[in-house]
């Protein structure tokens, strides 16, 4: 699991604004006081929120609404449609004052049609063509972004590719590449090399994360790598802040590299300078298991540390000098103090192209905004505010699992923080003030793990049963000494006092990692591989909305209303087949297992298909014949031929239910059973397949089902 952020904004707030654990929810009887009957309440409640100005709460659902169904059409639309449809929206609006009912609707419709709208003028401002050939030769190109860095080379983006010599040009914007380490390149480089380019890779499951959806937004149409002669032409000029950005960035980790070693290291080098590429699948696994993979994911949780602790430090500075704190307004001064550390702190993580960095860095920008405005700093209205201003700039941000999960997490979180509290008795003392703390973390950590349940276990196929226990027991550790160690090391490198400071840093770091081994063993089967369709995510994200939406204990009725409809519609089935796009891989279900009749385990499509089920895929199958013309797999409920040669047709089509082949099957082929060819395979991508014994045929599912969209590759 990567970059989930299921801890977001709000929780080191939360700990220290109000140290003490809020009461239990009530659910809403079924009647009201005074004998008023449910219905009436649950008006009340919605006509409420309305009179409370919480109608802009629901205007970025309604945005997120318009960008879901503009990306699952299965064709491009007119885009002067779109915008008639805004203008439509506008005017309805507008002519709408005295009818509030009428309003509302066209607000959310405006917003619902200014959604739609947001993803193709990106395309227009942004998107690239995507390559849909190979390209082989000799380019020159400047570098946008050092991506990250890794034992024996870096990944980088490039823009303004120029072919040299026999080279073919290549309409895209810009490519992702991997370069050697040497010689050390920064943003603004012109770089010349041999070059392979290829083209962005489909989605390798129907519903899985679609490379090719966010590449085409983020202006990549190639991904490639250098296969020989790899030079710098020119330094970059004019991207002064930028490359002194990255080289602090890459001066911070070769300081890491030096002090530190192993899991440590590379867990320091995420958590302060935002680059991955150097955990381990082995440490991921035992983080996501655990519930702490958000941990070395830079967002809310680790912003709200630092940012929060200078504005507590400077406020506590300016009050100890009570003459100075007469004069100044502290508070005000202070959330400057902080605004200014998470802003630092999101340049050193990569800055905007660092999303879920970016996401957090803009809440703490609205709480602190709000303090300095002298407003109450949690509120929903500020995540909506955070939530346009993402939908704006990056709207693709949507449909990444990181914006999902953290945008649910504080959704729930701040509905919470709005509940009424249990009141405080007298001064606490410093034994109740800790306990307060541990049961603030235990709260926290159990509602935002609610929160994203649904959302990890649709991009993840995993949950983390003792997730909140992980977190309770990681916490004190991480802001007593990661976080504040990290820091300090920052701030000591340019003097070259780092090493001790890393050296904390590095302990708890490997405290942590233990917590993680730790809970991880407790969690020996809990875990679930639960499957999901894409329709519970459309049900949660309405429970979401209802939640948000209302301020009354009628918020919890939107989420228990969910559970039965996802337990309904809501979890996918398992496939028969499987059938790769581009490797050789064939999956077969035999009993409870998969197998392979081509390709081989260890690829990468093996591997994620093994990982999104949750069972490992055989190198073969018992019930499988093979020759020097293909393959036969006769099952207990269909038969499969895998045609390797053209002789093969005639006899398997006449007598398989599935042919397979990366061959061009003949026409006939099809009227006699069911074929997946390589004209479906290019066209389509990787296919699906469950049969289904009541029509004697398989379903099938194609991860690109939408083969006209101008993300897609088009392949004559």
């Amino acid at each position: 699991m990567t970059d989930q952020t299921a801890l977001p904004d709000a929780l080191e707030a939360l700990a220290r604004e109000r140290m003490q654990v809020p009461a239990p929810p009530r659910l809403p009887q079924l009647r009201a006081r005074g004998g008023t009957a449910w219905h009436a309440s649950l008006l009340a409640a919605i006509a409420d929120a309305f009179e409370s100005r919480r109608l802009l709460v629901l205007i970025p659902f309604a945005m997120i609404a318009g960008l879901i169904a503009y990306a699952d059409l299965p064709t491009e639309p007119n885009h002067g449609v779109l915008l008639a449809l805004v203008l439509v929206c506008t005017v309805l609006l507008a002519v709408s004052p005295a009818r509030p009912r009428l309003r509302r609707v066209s607000a959310l419709a405006l917003a619902a049609a200014i959604g739609a709208g947001l993803l193709p003028l990106h395309g227009m401002l942004w998107g690239s063509p995507m390559l849909a050939f190979p390209a082989y030769g000799t380019y020159e190109a400047v570098i946008d972004e050092v991506l990250s860095e890794f034992d024996g080379g870096r990944r980088i983006v490039v823009s303004q590719i120029h072919p040299l010599g026999d080279a073919r040009p290549v309409d895209v914007r810009r490519a992702r590449i991997i370069v050697p380490a040497e010689p050390e390149v920064a943003p603004g480089d012109r770089i010349r090399a041999d070059l392979r380019l290829a083209r962005v890779p489909a989605p390798i499951l129907p519903g899985a994360f679609d490379s090719q959806f966010h590449a085409y937004f983020a202006g990549i149409g190639a991904y490639g790598n250098v296969t020989g002669n790899f030079a710098l032409v020119a330094p970059g000029e004019g991207l002064d802040l930028v490359r002194s950005v990255d080289g602090l960035r890459r001066g911070i980790a070769e300081k890491i590299d030096g002090t530190l070693e192993g899991p440590p290291a590379a867990i320091a080098r995420a958590m302060l300078v935002g680059d991955q590429s150097g955990i381990s699948d082995e440490i991921r696994d035992v983080m996501a298991a655990s519930g702490l993979a958000h941990i070395y994911s830079i967002s809310g949780l680790h912003l709200s540390i630092v940012a929060g602790g200078v504005f507590f430090v400077v406020r506590a500075l300016m009050a100890a000098f009570a003459g100075l704190a007469g004069y100044l307004p502290a508070k005000k001064i202070a959330a400057l103090a902080g605004i200014a550390a998470a802003l630092g702190y999101l340049l050193l993580a990569g800055g905007v192209a660092n999303t879920p960095a970016f996401r957090s860095t803009l809440m703490l920008v609205l709480i602190f905004g709000a303090v300095l405005a002298g407003r109450r700093a949690l509120t929903m209205r500020n995540v909506a505010f955070a939530a346009l201003v993402i939908l704006l700039v990056d709207p693709a941000d949507v449909f990444r699992a990181s914006f999902q999960l953290s945008f649910a997490a504080v959704v729930v979180l701040i509905g919470v923080y709005e509940l009424p509290r249990l009141p405080r008795e007298g001064q606490p003392s410093l034994v109740r003030r800790g306990w307060d703390v541990v049961l603030t973390t235990a709260w926290t950590s159990l509602v935002a793990g609610l929160a994203t349940l649904l959302f990890a276990a649709y991009h993840f196929q995993q949950t983390a049963p003792l997730g909140v226990v992980a977190n309770v027991l990681v916490l004190p550790v991480l802001m007593a000494v990661i976080m504040p160690f990290g820091v300090f090391s920052v701030l000591a490198m340019p003097f070259g006092l780092e090493q001790p400071f890393l050296v904390a840093m590095g302990w708890g770091i490997a405290r942590m990692i233990e917590i993680a081994v730790l809970v991880t063993g407790w969690s020996a089967g809990l875990e679930t591989n639960p499957l999901l369709t894409p329709a519970a995510l459309i049900v949660g994200l309405a429970a979401l909305a209802w939640f948000a939406f209302l301020a009354s204990p009628w918020r919890f009725a939107g989420p228990l209303l969910a559970l039965p409809v996802i337990v309904l519609l809501g979890f996918d089935q398992r496939p028969d087949v499987l059938v790769a796009d581009t490797t050789q891989a064939v999956a077969v279900r035999e009993g409870q297992a998969m197998g392979l009749i081509a390709g081989r385990t260890g690829s990468f499509a093996t591997d994620v298909w093994s990982e999104h089920f949750g069972s490992d895929i055989a190198p073969g199958l018992n019930e499988l014949r093979c020759d020097s013309l293909g393959c036969i797999h006769e099952g207990a409920e269909f038969s499969i031929a895998l045609v390797r040669a053209h002789d093969a047709f005639a006899e398997d089509c006449a007598r398989s239910n599935l042919v397979v082949t990366r061959l061009r099957a003949p026409h006939i082929c099809r009227e006699l059973t069911q074929v997946v060819d390589i004209g479906d395979l290019d066209r389509d991508g990787v296919h699906w397949l469950r049969w289904n014994a009541t029509v004697s045929r398989f379903d099938v599912r194609q991860a690109i089902d939408d083969p006209e969209r101008p993300w897609r590759i088009a392949i004559p």
